[in-house]
């Protein structure tokens, strides 16, 4: 796994990657919790998810949002963290040109972000969404869900109550054209302290599934006009900013 540091709106972002042997492996963006509350890209939930797609064949990147971390920049609301997180796609992307399929994952406020940004990124095709706090923030903007995925929710979570969380899910799944699949783990609270074997198991069930059947686009490439200036610059770094 190789340490790595690209240019995000605001500054430097500091980020974990697995690059697949595969010049046309699928590509996942792994994003972790509210940064004033603890959330790194070093959380279990996150460092098992990175892990979890890289052993189904991804290339697969987590990145600390502004202010976490060695991540230069400060908390803004979840507007800068959208921000860098498509900073962080475009990079994972340039890294990837012929990479076959796109994902994004996310937990709790990670969550939030990730479905946000899938909004805005049409090459997005699956999702993983642990625990999204949909108590806290609000998820109509997906409408219509542009991709099928999978949620997951602890039914002993004090943070996210399961049937808000089971409301999302189903309301997404009366949408047309897309399948969600929602899994509740028992005896699970937010952070699966010990339940993280049985999420990584339905985590690992469902990505296999997706993969077993699926039908990919053609490799979906970042355009240029729409990108910012900083992500255009993380594409022109040189190799200083990849630390084995």
């Amino acid at each position: 796994m190789a340490e790595i540091f690209f240019n995000g709106p605001e500054g430097r972002l500091e980020g974990r990657y697995n690059q697949s042997a595969d010049p046309t492996a699928p590509i996942a963006l792994v994003l972790h919790p509210h940064p004033l509350y603890g959330g790194t890209m070093n959380n279990k939930v996150v460092y098992n998810l990175h892990h979890n797609f890289a052993s189904n064949g991804f290339s697969v990147l987590r990145m600390n949002f502004r202010g976490v971390g060695r991540s230069q920049g400060k908390y803004d609301n979840g507007i800068g963290e959208l921000a860098d997180a498509a900073s962080a796609l475009d990079w994972i992307q340039l890294q990837n040109p012929d990479a076959r399929g796109c994902w994004i994952v996310g937990f709790s406020f990670g969550a939030w972000i990730s479905l946000q940004l899938m909004m805005r990124r049409p090459e997005i095709e699956g999702f993983v969404c642990v625990s999204p706090p949909a108590n806290m923030y609000d998820f109509s903007f997906l409408s219509p869900c542009p991709a099928s995925g999978l949620v997951t929710q602890g039914d002993l979570d004090s943070v996210v109550p399961e049937e808000v969380v089971a409301r999302l899910a189903e309301k997404l799944n009366k949408q047309r054209g897309v399948d969600i699949d929602y899994k509740l783990i028992g005896g699970a609270d937010h952070y699966y302290r010990t339940k993280l074997d049985e999420l990584m198991e339905e985590v690992d069930s469902y990505v296999k599934d997706r993969l077993a059947n699926a039908v990919y686009k053609r490799p979906t490439k970042p355009d240029r006009k729409r990108r910012s200036k900083a992500a255009i610059a993380a594409e022109e770094m040189d190799d200083e900013s990849v630390v084995a």
